[in-house]
């Protein structure tokens, strides 16, 4: 591997199903050394979930390997002392430890923030979890989805008569572990300053919030709460899914230039002129009786075909794709996001890698996802030596 801009950064990351792991993931691809500390009776819960691999060492999580590449394992059990003494002593090591237990869990076995920063003023400690580690509902229990619908998001997911409806990737983990990953680093960065660490909170729902943007300042704006509206746009018109003869497919005509083309491929050139589709916001305001007019239009052709049309003049158009069809996408592969996994049970799978593209880094896998605690004396041996414990 080329080594990466995390290269010689140690996290101790006490993370369980995805927004822990998802949060250490992205530290690891960037080179950090994230070590995964797991109990000794069966680990990280998502070892658990299909698809489920069998090799010649057992069955392998998909799920598992692909929020926890490029780390290790170590098993170690918090009611036993020994356990404790040795992990309090990696504490003192770790630049940053990540955790997403419910909170005070941690704190009551002396591995609070306080506690261990009195022993490594430079440690950043970051805690996920749904509601946040105060205010009244800090103790409350959280999946990806109960914070969907708290949030706000699921009101504004779905068509205008269908009942609520959860995102289909589990956004509320995954913009934790974006959010955590994010203020992990600006922490490191004012510690680099001041030799301070700090402590970090964050929460599902701050963060599902917090890229709830344009929602959030809508009803401060006006006073109403968004509401649904399928795949269309509340400010702009056409912008949604509509259906060709074969299958579904989605245009952007979001400015007025892209407009007039719209309606010459369409071959329904008046309505350009029209005063109540005439300029952008009128057509939002009017786009039930847009839809009306041009549903039975896109009918008459295929997907491929008014994708083809519309790209050749410039129009944001895509076909709604299944992950089948984009993972086997030329572009995905140009980008070079797809990447070979070996799991540790000798089974050889596929996953998306590291997404970005940074100048004189190349992402690599460099480590397999572990087995649980297959890490545990080697990282005791390079972490603490010449301690002894």
């Amino acid at each position: 591997m080329s080594v990466g801009p995390l290269n010689g950064l140690r996290v101790l990351e006490f993370g369980q199903i995805a927004a822990g792991p998802f949060a250490g993931m992205l530290l690891a691809d960037l080179g950090a050394d994230v070590v995964k500390v797991e109990r000794p009776d069966g680990g990280d819960g998502m070892r658990n979930w299909p698809p489920l691999m069998p090799g010649e060492d057992g069955a392998y999580s998909g799920n598992f390997a692909s929020l926890n590449r490029n780390k290790r394992s170590i098993a170690i059990d918090l009611k036993e002392p020994a356990d404790l003494r040795r992990l309090f002593a990696l504490c003192s090591k770790a630049d940053v430890m990540l955790e997403n237990f419910r909170p005070g869990v941690l704190p009551r076995l002396g591995l609070g923030y306080d506690d261990l920063s009195a022993r490594n003023p430079g440690l950043v400690y970051c805690s996920l979890s749904g509601y946040g580690q105060s205010g009244p509902y800090a103790s409350r229990g959280a999946f990806d989805v109960t914070i969907q619908a708290v949030s706000g998001l699921m009101s504004v997911t779905g068509e205008e008569t269908s009942g609520p409806t959860k995102c289909g990737v589990p956004v509320g983990d995954f913009t934790a572990g974006l959010y955590a990953a994010f203020s992990i680093l600006a922490a490191l960065r004012r510690r680099a300053e001041t030799g301070v660490g700090a402590e970090i909170d964050c929460s599902m729902l701050g963060s599902l919030l917090g890229v709830s943007a344009l929602q959030t300042s809508e009803y401060f704006g006006t006073g109403c709460s968004p509401a649904r509206l399928g795949s269309a746009h509340p400010r702009n018109a056409p912008y949604q899914a509509y259906r060709a003869s074969d299958r579904f497919f989605v245009v952007a005509a979001g400015n007025e230039a892209l407009w007039r083309k719209f309606c010459v491929i369409v071959n329904l050139p008046e309505l350009a002129a029209a005063e109540r589709f005439t300029p952008q916001s009128r057509r939002a305001a009017n786009q039930k009786e847009l839809e009306s007019i041009l549903a039975p239009v896109f009918l008459t052709r295929t997907a491929d075909e008014w994708l083809a049309d519309f790209g050749a003049e410039g129009i944001p158009c895509a076909p709604v794709n299944d992950f089948a069809s984009i993972l086997a996408d030329p572009h995905v592969a140009a980008m070079g996001l797809i990447h070979e996994l070996m799991l540790p049970n000798g089974v050889q799978t596929t996953t998306v890698g590291f997404p970005i593209g940074i100048s004189g880094y190349s992402f690599d896998i460099y480590r397999p996802p572990p087995m649980l605690g297959q890490d545990t004396e080697s990282v005791i041996e390079e972490w603490l030596a010449p301690v002894m414990l």
